[in-house]
């Protein structure tokens, strides 16, 4: 008979908790499909007396979690404890150098350090997967790995951040401020105390570059994502983008473009970015609602490929979680970005000026003459063509004007805010937002 897989697991918040729960009410299920037996043998958390709704009972207790790694009866190390850095990362480097397969939740540690620990996983001869670090339960990495093995991807982007699509997304139901559905979403648990993370478009930052690696098959390059949120976004932007036919997304996109100086050799530019853009009405990510996550995968034989669904808790990211497991059973380990990391193509952040494509510009602005005269001027020195222009409000505030341009280089639109920076008759900096092409 198989031998169990034996898994031990540090972290046991609401995501730890459900990774015990699904294993415990699926176990024949997941035993006829890996093969074998998975079976807890250990776990860890910082507070051993805590009430996480799961009996821990039959699992041996680590006060440091670190140890779980140089258990011998321990197959397979589940991290699920978060950070970037400190405990997590000694934990995976630990489990690794013992021989030990490692499996992880934790989208910034990969996207920080992905590099150098799939290295060391592959010199060891382990497993080391993530599913769960990008869009909870939706099987994205899979997806890009293996259902889209045969194409050359050539575009990637999608909803990445389930607290800035619920926010953005109840904005237009509501007509409500930003600060107003922010405190909303603390209060339903969406957002953490601290949300910069989420709504300063970090978050989706990680994942995309994790994505961004396995899709193209180029070296992880997180610092090299350009990342701006929605703080600054109104309710007055979420009306003029639905008078235009669009509604705004946090959407986090990918595509590589060939090198176009002989220096960088065999590098390849990659163009990462997370921005908040106006995307049509009849886009399919137009209408993913609420904390819902999903991406798009556009392969040069599959054409656009659609992956939809519930990006974070406790269900959702333990399935993903869970799923990693069964592959380990089964003994599907394989090179952890898909390609063995000496044969990921190095990178240089894509230059953005020669991109093209519509863009929407709101300006707050004083009520005073000559003020549109003044920002159609900077639009016409800087070779932006303006489409339509929209002004709203009057008396004592500032006047907000939208205006959306043709077709045009991102280069134009840079200079025109450019040429207008100082200027006493803005009342702060333009917001810029791209348009999402079909």
């Amino acid at each position: 008979m198989t031998e169990p897989l034996r898994i031990a697991l540090a972290g046991l918040g609401t995501v730890g908790a459900g990774v015990i729960r699904l294993i415990e009410t699926n176990a024949d299920l997941l035993t006829r499909r890996a093969g074998r037996e998975i079976r807890i043998t250990a776990v860890s958390a910082r507070d051993r007396g805590k009430d996480r709704g799961v009996d821990l009972s039959p699992y041996a207790w680590e006060d440091d979690m670190t140890a779980m790694a140089a258990r011998d009866d321990v197959d397979v190390v589940v991290e699920l404890v978060g950070g970037s850095d400190g405990p997590a990362l000694t934990l995976a480097r630990r489990a690794v150098a013992q021989g030990k397969s490692f499996v992880t939740a934790n989208k910034a540690m990969v996207a920080h350090h992905g590099l150098a620990l799939a290295r060391e996983a592959e010199a060891a001869g382990v497993a080391m997967k993530f599913e769960a670090a990008v869009a909870g339960g939706i099987p994205v990495i899979k997806g890009l790995r293996e259902g889209a093995a045969a194409n050359a991807i050539e575009r990637v982007y999608g909803i990445l951040n389930g607290t800035c699509n619920y926010i953005l997304s109840t904005m237009e139901d509501t007509g409500a401020d930003f600060a107003d559905v922010l405190a909303e979403a603390q209060a339903m648990g969406y957002a953490e105390a601290d949300p910069s993370f989420d709504i300063d478009g970090i978050d989706a930052g990680h994942k995309l570059s994790i994505m961004a690696s396995i899709a193209f098959g180029t070296e992880l390059d997180f610092a090299n994502v350009g990342a701006d949120g929605i703080r600054r976004i109104l309710s007055a932007d979420i009306a003029q983008a639905d008078a235009l036919g669009y509604v705004i997304r946090l959407l986090g996109m990918a595509n590589v473009e060939p090198a176009t100086d002989a220096a960088d050799g065999d590098t390849v530019r990659l163009f990462q970015r997370v921005h908040p853009f106006l995307v049509p009405k009849d886009h399919p990510l137009a209408h993913v609602d609420g904390a819902t996550n999903a991406v798009v995968a556009e392969g040069n034989f599959s054409g656009r490929l659609l992956f939809q669904g519930a990006g974070a808790g406790d269900g959702p990211t333990a399935s993903a979680v869970v799923a990693d497991i069964i592959d380990i059973a089964r003994g599907e380990i394989g090179a952890p970005f898909s390609i063995p990391v000496s044969e990921l193509n190095p990178t240089a952040p894509a230059q953005t000026g020669h991109r093209t494509g519509k863009a929407y510009l709101r300006f707050q602005v004083v009520d005073k003459p000559g003020v549109l005269a003044e920002l159609a001027a900077a639009m016409r020195d800087a070779g932006v063509s303006i489409e339509s222009l929209i002004q709203k409000g009057a008396g004592d505030g500032p006047v907000l004007v939208a205006m959306v341009t043709h077709e045009g280089e991102e280069a134009c639109v840079d200079k025109a805010v450019e040429l207008l920076s100082g200027s006493p008759s803005l009342v702060e900096a333009p917001l810029v937002m791209h348009i999402l092409k079909q």
